[in-house]
């Protein structure tokens, strides 16, 4: 499958992460964490402004040559109206970061480091398609792309009794980028061919499909909705109570 990379991509991992250290210290506007904050100012680049006012939104960042950045960490369902009006004046980049791996720290309110360790979830690819979930039709307006970042991030948080109580109370503090792996540009629908394996007119079902794909059953279902929504593929029927899909 076609596989784009990024011009981030030519650049030195170390510049990435030299880029990461300044904003360890510095959350920006809005409650911005380090994530988001290195990877709008990467993308932006030299000559380029962030937090750009247009129309009643505002960009992330706005490139020298008058690309729209967005950096979105989570579901893009809040971008729909905002990416559709920048896309009525000009090219439209959609930063998506994914975290490989995510290191996890604890403090205290004095700032004590209390534990460490390895978060046991892994992302990947497969994960654009939570954010994609709610807004299926987003990569099909024009001059939109979406760009997969993956990374490994640290995620701070403290032991201040005002978080989720899923966290016992513990809130998160911020999130910082630990290391670059790679990213994939999506940019026209072919590009997304890459998550059915299956030749053109081969028929399919979420089974099937999770099966060959190496994948939970739930993750295929969530991809084959928003690829159907894109026309990537289509829903023709059913096979028992099974839907079938073909390419």
């Amino acid at each position: 499958m076609a596989r784009e990379f990024s011009d981030i991509t030519n650049m030195r991992k170390k510049s990435l992460l030299e880029e990461a250290e300044r904003f360890k210290r510095s959350i920006g506007t809005k409650n911005e964490s380090s994530l988001h904050k290195t990877l709008k100012f990467q993308y932006t680049g030299e000559g380029g402004k962030s937090e750009v006012q247009t129309g009643e939104y505002v960009a992330d960042g706005r490139r020298k040559d008058g690309e729209y950045i967005e950096v979105q960490t989570g579901s893009f369902g809040p971008l729909k109206k905002k990416v559709k009006e920048f896309a009525s004046l000009g090219k439209v980049r959609i930063i998506h970061p994914i975290p490989v791996t995510k290191k996890i720290e604890v403090f205290n309110t004095k700032g004590k480091l209390l534990s460490r360790r390895k978060s046991p979830l892994h992302g990947n690819l497969w994960d654009l398609f939570d954010a994609l979930l709610y807004a299926p039709e987003l990569p099909l307006i024009k001059n939109v792309q979406i760009e997969a970042v993956l990374v490994d991030i640290t995620e701070k948080r403290i032991k201040d009794d005002k978080g989720s109580w899923r966290r016992k109370g513990i809130s998160i503090k911020d999130k910082e980028l630990s290391a670059y792996h790679e990213s994939v540009v999506f940019s026209k629908k072919s590009d997304y061919m890459r998550f059915i394996p299956f030749k053109k007119g081969e028929e399919f079902t979420v089974t099937a499909h999770a099966q060959k794909a190496g994948i939970k059953r739930h993750i295929s279902q969530k991809a084959l909705y928003v690829l159907t929504k894109m026309k990537v593929i289509n829903r023709i029927g059913k096979k028992g109570k099974a839907w079938v899909y073909v390419r």
